[in-house]
C-alpha cells in the first residue's frame, strides 16, 4: 500500500464539502448549541464527581454512564484481552482526550505533554513528574515508576502528535519503547457525524467544545496481545514492529512522517496565500491538483502556483515550469527571482503570451495613471565584443540592469517600500 502524503493525515478543515451535510449542520446548529450550553454544566459536574470518587471499578462505571451523556460513547472488543501484568500500553493518538477515554476503561497514567503544568496538568488527567529535563531523564523516572509493583500501567503515545486516524500513523519515537521489554499495543479510532472528529492545529479546548456541540463521538478501543522484546533487538527495531502490527490492526499506512514535520506542515498552511484568479494558460480545470479525501485544492501546489505567478509577472521570459521548479526548492519569491537573473538556474526565454503582454499593458497604463515612474532594460548590445573581459563586463552590466529592474517592478506590483524610500 502506497504510503499517504501529510495532506491526508491531518485534517485542516472541519465542516464537510458536501452539501447535504452542510445542510443538516446547519438544521442541527440550534440543537447544537443547546447542547454544548447544557453539557457544559454537566461536564462541571462530573468532573467534580469524578475528584470526589476513589479510583475502582464503580467509579469507571459511573463515569462512563455520564460521560455518555456529553455524547462520548466508548466501545472496546473484549477486556479479557487486556493484560494486567503489563506496565506500558502504546496507543495510537487521535484526539486530545484518549487517555481519557482509556481510562474509562481501566486505570492507567500518561505522563504529561507539552504545554500543560500544574491545575491543568492534573485537571486533564495527566501526571505530572519531576524529571523533565531530557529524554534520557524521563526514561530513568518512568523505569523506577514501572519497577514499583503498586504503581498503575503507563499509557503513551509513540506519534507524539494526533491524527485523523484514516489514513496513516506518525513514525513511532523510540524512547517510550526503552523503559520495559514488554508493552501491549492498543487501538483507538474514533468517528463523530458532520465534522472531523480534531484538527491538525486546534487546541485541546476548541475540541472539547465540538465535542459537547456534536451529538455524540464514538470510540472504539482493541486491545491487543503483548508484544515482546526479542533478543538484541533495539528500541528503535522494536518501535518499528509496534507500529506495524498497529497498522495492520487500522487498517492505515505506517509512514516515516514524524511529529516534527506535522509541525512543519502546519506551519506551511498557515502562510499559504489567497488564491488568485489567473492561473496558468496550460493548465485546465480537470487538471488542477486536488487532495485526497477533501475534495478541496492541494493546498500545497496553490502556494507553489501563487508565488510562481508573481514571479511570472516580474520576469515573464522565464518559463512557468522552470520557475515552479525552483519554488519547490527555494520556498521563497525572491531566491527564486535572485536565482533565476544570477543564472543559477538554466532556462530557455520564451516570448510573452498574450494574456501575460496584457497584464504587463495594463499594469503599466495603471503605474503611467498614478503618476509612478516606468523602467526600461537597457538594450542589448547589437554586436558580440571580441575579448572576454569585455563580453563579461557586458553581461554583467545585463544582469545588474535586469535584476534592478525586476526589483523595482516587484515592489511596486506589492506596495513595497525600497531602500531609498527606508533610508
Amino acid at each position: 500500500m502506497e504510503a499517504p502524503t501529510a495532506e491526508r493525515l491531518f485534517d485542516l478543515r472541519r465542516f464537510p464539502s458536501d452539501g447535504v451535510l452542510l445542510l443538516l449542520l446547519f438544521l442541527y446548529t440550534p440543537v447544537g448549541l443547546c447542547l454544548l450550553i447544557l453539557r457544559i454544566f454537566i461536564g462541571v459536574h462530573i468532573f467534580l464527581v469524578s475528584c470526589a470518587l476513589p479510583d475502582n471499578l464503580i467509579r469507571r462505571f459511573i463515569m462512563r454512564v455520564m460521560c455518555s451523556v456529553l455524547g462520548l460513547c466508548v466501545k472496546q472488543n473484549d477486556p479479557r484481552l487486556r493484560d494486567s501484568a503489563v506496565k506500558v500500553y502504546i496507543s495510537n493518538h487521535i484526539t486530545h482526550f484518549d487517555h481519557n477515554i482509556i481510562n474509562l476503561l481501566t486505570s492507567c497514567n500518561t505522563p504529561v505533554s507539552k504545554g500543560a503544568s500544574g491545575f491543568v496538568c492534573w485537571a486533564r488527567g495527566f501526571m505530572e513528574l519531576s524529571a523533565m529535563g531530557n529524554h534520557l531523564e524521563l526514561i530513568e523516572h518512568l523505569k523506577q515508576y514501572s519497577s514499583q509493583g503498586y504503581s498503575l500501567p503507563l499509557l503513551l503515545f509513540p506519534e507524539e502528535e494526533t491524527t485523523n486516524g484514516r489514513a496513516g500513523l506518525l513514525k513511532f519515537s523510540s524512547w517510550q519503547f526503552s523503559i520495559l521489554d514488554v508493552v501491549q499495543p492498543v487501538a483507538l479510532q474514533a468517528q463523530r457525524p458532520f465534522i472531523a472528529v480534531s484538527l491538525a492545529d486546534s487546541s485541546w479546548i476548541t475540541e472539547l467544545l465540538w465535542t459537547f456541540f456534536v451529538p455524540f463521538t464514538v470510540f472504539q478501543v482493541r486491545w491487543m496481545s503483548p508484544v515482546f522484546r526479542q533478543a538484541d533487538e533495539t528500541s528503535e527495531a522494536m518501535a518499528l514492529r509496534v507500529q506495524e502490527l498497529l497498522a495492520v490492526e487500522l487498517g492505515v499506512v505506517s509512514t516515516r512522517i514524524t511529529a516534527a514535520d506535522k509541525a512543519e506542515y502546519v506551519k506551511r498552511q498557515r502562510h499559504v496565500p489567497p488564491l488568485i484568479s489567473s492561473t496558468a494558460p496550460s493548465q485546465s480545470l480537470g487538471a488542477r491538483p486536488r487532495t485526497s479525501g477533501t475534495g478541496g485544492f492541494n493546498l500545497e501546489e496553490l502556494k507553489i502556483s501563487g508565488m510562481a505567478q508573481r514571479v511570472k509577472e516580474v520576469l515573464p521570459h522565464v518559463p512557468l515550469s522552470v520557475i515552479r521548479t525552483d519554488l519547490t526548492k527555494t520556498n521563497c519569491v525572491d531566491t527564486t527571482i535572485t536565482n533565476l537573473l544570477e543564472g543559477k538556474v538554466s532556462f530557455t526565454a520564451e516570448q510573452p503570451s498574450s494574456a501575460s503582454t496584457s497584464q504587463l499593458s495594463t499594469a503599466k497604463g495603471t503605474q503611467e495613471s498614478l503618476g509612478s515612474t516606468s523602467y526600461s532594460l537597457k538594450p542589448l548590445a547589437k554586436t558580440f565584443a571580441r575579448s572576454p573581459e569585455d563580453r563579461h563586463l557586458s553581461l554583467q552590466q545585463r544582469k545588474d540592469a535586469l535584476y534592478e529592474y525586476a526589483t523595482r517592478r516587484y515592489l511596486e506590483k506589492y506596495g513595497l517600500p525600497s531602500k531609498k524610500e527606508d533610508q
